[in-house]
């Protein structure tokens, strides 16, 4: 099951590639709309989950080995489809139960055959990295890029000096008297 100096330098490289994908989630937060950066979240995840496919049609895995790996497509994209629009903690959720497949069923299960242990045990500190900074990002309200995407403030009249005694424009509504 490899040996603990090369799966602790795999995991190094997966804490690195996770800091990579973070700076540019970040940059893509701050220069983007909140849509994008969660679609970018979005795909990598599909991603992550679809290499296993790529792993298993090389190797020669049966249709079997292909469809469950589509299954896992299934199974973290729809529950990071569900953090697109809603709320963001369905992709933490994703990000935090992908670890479990690529560990659970690609290193130590029957898809150790054809899954690169390189990947596999990489994979477990860089998705628990990216659903740290999600967590991070949305606990703290970070989420939303540019302040132009943000909800705008209710427009304030200027006239709000009394007109012709007790008559008052308040907002942007019509003339009211008091």
């Amino acid at each position: 099951m490899g040996n603990p100096p090369l799966i602790v330098g795999l995991l190094v490289n997966g804490v690195v590639y996770a800091a990579i994908f973070i700076v540019v989630a970040f940059l893509i937060s701050r220069f983007t709309s909140e849509i994008a950066w969660r679609s970018f979240l979005v795909l990598f995840l599909f991603i992550a989950a679809g290499l296993y496919i790529v792993f298993a049609v090389r190797a020669g895995e049966s249709a079997i080995w292909v469809v469950g790996e589509l299954v896992g497509i299934a199974i973290f994209g729809g529950i990071g489809l569900l953090g697109l629009r809603g709320s963001l903690w369905w992709l933490v959720g994703a990000w935090v139960m992908h670890p479990l497949w690529d560990v659970g069923l690609h290193h130590l299960g029957p898809g150790r055959s054809f899954a690169p242990e390189t990947y596999t045990i990489a994979c477990l500190s860089f998705d628990l990295l990216v659903a740290a900074y999600i967590t991070i990002v949305y606990g703290l309200g970070l989420t939303g890029g540019r302040t132009d995407q943000r909800p705008e403030m209710a427009p304030v009249s200027l006239s709000t000096a009394p007109i012709h005694g007790d008559i008052r424009r308040v907002g942007p509504g019509p003339i009211r008297a008091s």
